[in-house]
């Protein structure tokens, strides 16, 4: 079994780098994306975070399908608890009149950021309990029948852009299987719910008009470099580089040394921050590409969305044609 393989992009911000050189970053690797035959490419919505730059994910969208042909990109995902779906409609249908059959539009029910992100969002925590009904709302302003009489979505309307639902828990399984839609789920950080929430998705699944039947997408960390000791100090860097974000969040938080951070992750406390990134792929191209092969068809997913993360704009990119050609 041949899993496909499709590339999820945060478009991250690098030391000394600007966001407008990040984005550049993002266009090249998606072009590397479609030379190389991956699926899709991916971006996904997070907020106040100074080293992502994929937070206005319609508008990257649209940047890197202009300098794209072929390749099926979308948001992995688009927050929606941080928007009214008839927006979020009329962006994706306008992108879909642009690009027609290359957009996929992923949902997700956190807020992509923290409390004080919402309050300038002019959200409240409580928004995502509406996520169910949004879905529907959303689905409906890109079908052909609305659900609010008298408000259409213009471009939206009858594109029919393809909805996937995103999530790390039993929740997003049992909504995804309930509506009979994709469902991803986000392996790559957060991997512990991963073999039930699928079990879940594929047993309560239900037929529907876009999707016959349950169709799963896992995402897995990767880092390919032409040699597998090269591979390993990418995957090192890049963990420690996470773990020291997660834990210096404020100007006051003391700093840490590649040597501590990497004793706090072999300690018992840093278990839980080691396996966030479980899922991960580290080697030359044939040794990942095995690797997630493997990963995919043990849990029979129909795709494996891999977030390359080595530091390095360069390293990201050969990581994926690495990848790519096995």
């Amino acid at each position: 079994m041949t899993v496909r393989l499709s590339v999820l992009d945060l478009a991250p911000i690098a030391a000394h780098e600007t966001a407008s050189q990040a984005l550049a970053h993002s266009v090249d690797l998606a072009r590397t994306a479609e030379r190389s035959g991956y699926e899709r490419v991916w971006y996904a919505e997070h907020h106040n975070m100074p080293t992502i730059a994929s937070s206005a994910t319609s508008v990257l969208i649209a940047h890197v399908a202009a300098h794209t042909e072929t390749i099926h990109l979308g948001a992995g995902g688009v927050m929606l608890p941080n928007h009214s779906p008839l927006t979020i409609a009329e962006q994706f249908g306008t992108l879909a009149a642009l690009h027609p059959g290359r957009i996929d539009l992923g949902l997700g029910r956190a807020p992509g950021g923290d409390r004080a992100m919402l309050v300038a969002l002019r959200r409240e925590p409580s928004a995502s309990d509406a996520f169910p009904q949004d879905v529907l709302e959303l689905q409906a302003f890109l079908g052909d029948d609305s659900r609010i009489h008298g408000v259409e979505a213009t471009p939206g309307k009858g594109s029919h852009v393809p909805l996937y639902i995103l999530g790390s828990s039993l929740f997003g399984a049992r909504l995804a299987a309930q509506l009979g839609l994709p469902y991803a789920f986000a392996s790559h950080f957060a991997p512990a719910a991963l073999e039930q929430a699928l079990a879940v998705y594929r047993g309560e699944f239900q037929p529907s008009e876009q999707l016959a039947e349950p169709y799963a997408i896992v995402g897995a960390n990767v880092f390919a470099a032409a040699t597998t000791d090269e591979a390993a100090e990418q995957f090192a860097a890049a963990r420690r580089s996470r773990v020291r974000m997660m834990m210096q969040r404020t100007p006051s938080a003391p700093t840490y040394s590649d040597a501590e951070i990497d004793a706090y992750l072999a300690s018992p406390q840093g278990s839980q921050l080691a396996d966030m990134m479980r899922c991960t792929a580290v080697g030359t191209g044939a040794e990942t590409r095995a690797w997630l092969e493997e990963f995919g068809s043990a849990l029979g997913a129909d795709e494996v969305i891999t977030a390359h993360g080595a530091l390095s704009p360069a390293a990201r990119i050969a990581s994926v044609e690495l990848t790519a050609a096995g």
